[in-house]
């Protein structure tokens, strides 16, 4: 057993996994998407799933939000199999929807109720709108939101069914730090309250912070999977040095400390 799986079997042993992934393939024509990958996320975790563009990432997560067909392999998501449970996944995720699908017409208020209307449940577009400090938008449509503001409302919509997971696919795209920085403390907060989130990011510094544990998909295959810190500190075994000396700040906390973290809404 390699050291990085003797590691992620320690972690694991506190935790059960809610989604396990055995030996998933998805072939488009002679074209392997995903080739015989296999890894369990943990309940209670942000696993981030990490890998550069056609990688193989985003078929991963459709098939597991039952979205797209696999060719081959089994996934089960708190116990239900994408085979034959699909529709009991889909009640117990959140999925991250882009802009289209939201109505343009609706405002956040509405929307929120055409959601619950949707999931079947109870709640009151305030009470979800507080979730992510966008109460004071209630009755202002998707599009004349800030880009911050669009992913807050967008991790809302994910948490209306009470989710056991949910899944956010680069959350962070093109938010200017204090939006970044406050966006982290909301996924942070949405899993201490038992909510499992797997992230995908190409922000490396994110995903350090953020993740429990990452795993690096490339060409289709799952090429490491471990803590953030463990990945680091087996690079550093490795004889790796950095060319530019590492200072306990970056130019992103620079930016914070001058300007605030307060969120902006312009």
């Amino acid at each position: 057993m390699q050291i990085h799986q003797i590691r992620c079997y320690i972690y694991g042993m506190a935790k059960q996994p809610i989604i396990t992934v055995n030996n998933l393939t998805k072939n488009y024509g002679d074209f392997a998407a995903v080739k015989c990958i296999s890894f369990e996320v943990y309940e209670g975790e942000i696993f981030g799933l990490l890998g550069p563009n056609g990688a193989g990432k985003t078929t991963t997560l459709e098939i597991i939000e039952t979205l797209r067909d696999k060719t081959s392999g089994e996934v089960t998501v708190d116990g239900f199999s994408i085979d034959k449970d699909a529709d009991s996944i889909k009640k117990i995720i959140g999925v991250q929807l882009q802009a289209a699908g939201y109505y343009p017409n609706l405002n956040l208020s509405e929307l929120i109720s055409l959601f619950c209307g949707l999931y079947g449940v109870t709640k009151t577009p305030m009470e979800m709108l507080e979730k992510v400090a966008l109460t004071d938008k209630a009755k202002a449509k998707y599009k004349e939101l800030s880009g911050g503001q669009k992913q807050r409302f967008s991790i809302a919509t994910t948490l209306i069914n009470n989710p056991r997971i949910i899944f956010l696919d680069e959350p962070t795209t093109g938010l200017d730090p204090q939006a970044r920085r406050n966006l982290w403390d909301l996924i942070r907060e949405i899993r201490d309250a038992g909510t499992t989130v797997v992230i995908t990011t190409h922000y490396m510094d994110e995903a350090e912070v953020l993740c429990d544990r990452v795993a690096f998909v490339d060409g289709g295959h799952i090429v490491g999977i471990d803590t953030p810190d463990h990945f680091i500190d087996k690079l550093l075994e490795s004889g790796f040095e950095r060319k530019k000396q590492v200072k306990d700040a970056n130019l992103e906390d620079v930016f914070i400390n001058l300007t605030g973290k307060e969120w902006r809404e312009g």
